[in-house]
C-alpha cells in the first residue's frame, strides 16, 4: 500500500532552474512546496552537464557560471524551506479528493493540491563510448561536476559538439594536457567555440576514434585510430565521453497529458489538459515557444500565480510586487 510521505500545496517535478525558481515563487505566494528530481542534486541539466559553462542570457547577469546560477536559485528558494526529494522518480499520478497523489518510487507518495512539471528535456542518459567497456567511473566520465578533480591529469575529450569543446575549454587551465578526438573532420560545435579551443593549442585529432582503453584500476592511456589506418597512444587519466545523450519523459508520458514531440502542451496559464497539472520550462510547449532559461523563469511565475488562484479562488492572480512587501 502506498503511504503518503508528504502533503504539500504544490509538488514540482524537476529541480532545474525553472523548478527552483517556481519553488521560490510558490513560497512567496504562501504555498508549501516539495520538489522531486531523478538527479541526486538540484540544478537539472545545468548541474549535470554544464556546471562550469558561462551563461550569458539570464537577465541581470552579464555572465554567470552554471554552478553559481544554481547555487543562487537554491538560496533564493530556501527562504521558504521547500522539501527536496532528490534521486527519486515521479511515477504514478492519480486524482484524490481535493488534489493529486504522486508516487515517488518505492511505496511512497506525495499528496499535493497541484503539480507543476518542470522536467526540462526529461530523464537523460549519456550515449556510451563504444570502447568504454567497464571503464565508466574508473576514468571514463560523461559529466564533470568538479574541475579540480582533474587537476594535473592528461585528459582526452571525445566528441565534436558544443559540450566537447566546452569541456576542453574548461579543463585546459586545470589539466596537465587536453586533447580532443572526433570521428569526423568537421565539428558540430559553434565555429567561435572551435576557434577558442584551437587558439589555446589544444590538439584536435580528426578523423579519429578511440579503439582501446588501457590501465589497471583506472584509465592510464587510450589508443586511437586516425584516418582509418594510423594508430596512436595518448596518455590519459580522464576520458570525457561528450557524445550527446538520449532523453525521454519517463513515467510522465503515461500521465494522460497531451504531448507534442516529447513536450507537454499548455495554455496561456501554463495549464495542461489534466486538472491541477501545469508545466513550465523546456518541457512545456505552445505556439511560438522559445526554449531559454529566461523563458522558463517567466513561465514558472505565470504557472504559480494561476495555481494560487486554482487552490484558493479568493486569491488574486497578481500578487503585487515583491519590492512592496515587508
Amino acid at each position: 500500500m502506498t503511504a503518503v510521505s508528504h502533503e504539500v500545496d504544490l509538488l514540482i517535478v524537476g529541480a532545474g532552474p525553472t523548478g527552483l525558481f517556481a519553488a521560490y515563487y510558490a513560497g512567496f505566494r504562501g504555498m508549501s512546496v516539495a520538489l522531486v528530481d531523478a538527479l541526486p542534486e538540484p540544478g537539472g541539466q545545468v548541474t549535470a552537464m554544464y556546471p562550469e559553462k558561462m551563461i550569458f542570457d539570464v537577465a541581470g547577469f552579464p555572465e554567470v557560471r552554471g554552478r553559481d546560477l544554481v547555487a543562487a536559485l537554491v538560496e533564493q528558494a530556501d527562504q521558504y524551506a521547500p522539501h527536496y526529494l532528490l534521486g527519486r522518480h515521479a511515477v504514478e499520478l492519480s486524482d484524490v479528493e481535493g488534489g493529486l497523489l504522486v508516487g515517488v518510487g518505492g511505496d511512497e507518495a506525495v499528496r499535493a493540491g497541484a503539480v507543476l512539471v518542470t522536467a526540462g528535456i526529461g530523464e537523460f542518459s549519456p550515449r556510451p563510448l563504444p570502447a568504454g567497456g567497464d571503464w565508466t567511473g574508473r576514468g571514463v566520465v560523461h559529466f564533470i561536476p568538479e574541475l579540480s578533480v582533474h587537476s594535473g591529469r592528461d585528459v582526452v575529450v571525445v566528441g565534436g559538439g558544443d559540450s566537447a569543446f566546452d569541456w576542453a575549454l574548461a579543463l585546459h587551465p586545470v589539466a596537465r594536457s587536453v586533447s580532443l578526438v572526433h570521428r569526423r573532420a568537421r565539428f558540430r560545435a559553434h565555429p567561435g567555440l572551435v576557434s577558442k579551443v584551437e587558439d589555446l593549442g589544444v590538439p584536435l585529432i580528426t578523423p579519429a576514434e578511440v579503439v582501446a582503453i588501457r590501465g589497471e584500476d583506472t584509465v592510464r592511456e587510450v589508443e586511437i585510430e586516425v584516418g582509418g589506418a594510423e594508430r596512436r597512444v595518448l596518455p590519459a587519466q580522464t576520458v570525457v565521453a561528450a557524445l550527446g545523450f538520449t532523453a525521454d519523459l519517463g513515467p510522465i508520458e503515461g500521465w494522460g497529458l497531451e504531448l507534442e514531440k516529447r513536450a507537454i502542451l499548455v495554455d496561456t496559464t501554463m495549464r495542461t489538459n489534466r486538472p491541477r497539472v501545469y508545466a513550465a520550462g523546456d518541457v512545456a510547449a505552445y505556439p511560438g515557444k522559445v526554449k531559454l532559461i529566461a523563458t522558463g523563469f517567466g513561465e514558472a511565475a505565470t504557472a504559480v500565480n494561476n495555481i494560487a488562484v486554482e487552490l484558493n479562488p479568493e486569491a488574486h492572480l497578481f500578487p503585487g510586487h515583491s519590492s512592496n512587501l515587508p
